[in-house]
């Protein structure tokens, strides 16, 4: 038996859920907020207007100026987490009231090309093209024959989960707020195999499933699913539908779902990993078009400032109603508990329909998201709607937590007028695990005297595999090779004692140093990486 492999998805998950994700918990303590208004409390506490419900009266209030002067010092704490960081460039916008405060880009785009980021540089944004999404969702919804309640069986036929019932059920907001029952990140590992969406959203139906609207399991690819029946009720394709949609009504003019257009832009930021303790040029890119709708947008902080805005706007832009508030709001209200109280005085953490939201502790609503490619991409947004602000910060560096850091400080500055804690220990600490390598057998030495393996055709075949497909296993110059997915793609199999061989998986969610064992067991194969949810096993005829 195989020891159970916790992918960086998974740690991934847990991160962005209760540190991460939520600029919740982050910005919640930071407090974010903005100028006095008509639904803030004067300086001791009172409303100014009883136009506000009392749950929507802050608490914190922040004097005349003090954003302005949060503002003036984020060029200095860019440049100081560019440089403690050594990650290559980052971009940073805030919106306050509709207008662009600050916009601006540091470091380079390639480390080799050393090409400077500016506010118009396009990155990746991995995750929070969640956010972006439910928006394309939310105004696809004025349009009729679509709702966040309407089941996605019903728009896409070929769509179903391992429950009849859940098939029938499940809903476009039930995947969008990551409720659905489905384990964490289903068929992320199809993809790095060369999986298309098609084929990995038909293989959804072979995962266990665990409670059906009473778990939170954050997915891409059933916000892929339910962002693919809403493509289908609009008669296209998700990438030209939030084309027509979204990037296009608000001038998001350097935005695309589709990688081919984020590759092909001028000024783009390519993504860097660290190897060796500097950072290279990712070889493979992160390209994300499988799971296009939950991490496959690119876009510049100039485009995403005109977003920004027209959510705080309530989903207005240019004085005209884009996105309708009432199938707005939904999404950005808490829909599932993603990161429940350890402690009776601890808040809890809540997603919506693609965004994080949260009760802050300055008494505020907060939203936002963070996203995070292993191949080079860590971005975060917050939003304060009371405040009418909102921060957003892109990075080409796998993640770390220089953006979620950035928007803390910022926060600080803005609720407190000062850094109220180290935001940047805790969050480089809090990222180590999303780098680190994976497998029971990572930092072991090989043994010095192993048992010796059977003789190397005993080993080949073809070991079938509903979830993954076939793994063909062959024989050369003493040698065993695995082939896995749709590419055929090869791993050398190097022995490691008696049955079992180890090897080096791919893609995005193998970080460096990633090594699995493979396990043969008479006409049985299981493969250790691959085995999550128990679906590793392989068997030959």
């Amino acid at each position: 038996m195989t020891a159970r492999r916790r992918p960086v998805s998974t740690l991934r998950r847990a991160l962005l859920g209760p540190v991460v994700m939520a600029a919740a918990a982050v910005l919640t303590v930071s407090g974010c907020s903005g100028g006095q208004r008509s639904d803030s409390p004067s300086a001791d506490g009172t409303p100014t207007s009883s136009a506000a419900m009392p749950n929507q009266i802050a608490g914190v209030s922040i004097p005349d100026g003090r954003i302005g002067d949060a503002v003036a010092q984020l060029d200095q704490l860019a440049d100081g987490l560019l440089t403690s960081s050594g990650i290559p460039g980052m971009a940073v916008a805030v919106i306050h009231d509709g207008k662009v405060l600050y916009s601006k880009g540091f470091g380079i785009r390639n480390v080799v090309t050393k090409e400077e980021v500016d506010s118009d540089t396009v990155f990746q944004l991995a995750s929070v093209s969640k956010s972006v999404g439910a928006t394309v969702v939310a105004r696809r919804i004025a349009a009729g024959g679509v709702a966040w309640d309407t089941p996605v069986r019903r728009l896409l036929p070929s769509f179903a989960l391992a429950d009849p019932y859940v098939t029938d059920h499940v809903t476009i907001g039930d995947l969008h707020s990551h409720r659905s029952g489905l384990p964490d990140h289903p068929g992320d590992l199809l993809e790095d195999l060369g999986y298309d969406r098609q084929q990995v959203l038909d293989r959804l139906r072979l995962l266990p499933l665990g409670p059906f609207r009473d778990s939170y399991e954050y997915t891409n690819f059933g916000v892929t699913a339910a962002a693919a029946a809403v493509a289908a009720a609009a008669g296209t394709d998700w990438e030209t539908l939030s084309q027509q949609t979204i990037y296009g009504p608000l001038g998001m003019d350097s935005t695309s779902s589709r990688y081919t257009d984020f590759a092909s832009r001028a000024n783009h930021a390519d993504g860097h990993v660290l190897v060796d303790g500097r950072y290279e040029v990712a070889n493979p890119q992160r390209q994300p078009d499988a799971q296009s709708p939950a991490g496959g947008v690119s876009s510049s902080v100039t485009d995403m400032a005109k977003w920004m805005a027209m959510v705080l706007a309530n989903g207005s832009a240019n004085g005209h109603i884009l996105v309708p508030p009432d199938d707005l709001l939904p999404a950005i209200s808490p829909q599932a508990v993603s990161v429940p109280p350890k402690a009776p005085d601890a808040r809890a953490g809540f997603y919506g329909f693609g965004f994080n939201v949260s009760d802050s502790a300055a008494g505020r609503v907060v939203l936002g998201h963070s996203g995070a490619f292993s191949l080079g991409a860590g971005t975060a947004f917050t939003l304060i709607p009371s405040a009418d602000l909102g921060i957003v910060t892109l990075t080409n560096a796998a993640p770390i937590g220089v953006p979620e850091t950035l928007n803390a400080e910022f926060a600080d500055l803005v609720q407190f007028g000062k850094i109220g804690q180290d935001w940047r220990t805790q969050y480089r600490e809090a990222f180590k695990p999303l780098a680190a390598p994976t497998g029971a057998l990572v930092g072991k030495q090989p043994l010095a005297d192993p048992t010796p393996a059977q003789p190397l055709p005993s080993y080949t075949g073809t070991y079938d595999n509903a979830y993954y497909g076939p793994a063909t296993v062959t024989a050369t110059d003493n040698s065993l090779t695995l082939a896995l997915g749709p590419r055929n793609t090869t791993f050398p199999l190097k022995h490691w004692d008696g049955n079992t061989f180890v090897f080096t998986p791919p893609g995005e969610n193998a970080n460096q140093g990633t090594l699995s064992q493979a396990i043969f067991d008479g006409s049985r194969l299981t493969l250790e990486y691959y085995d999550t949810e128990h679906l590793g096993v392989f068997t030959r005829p």
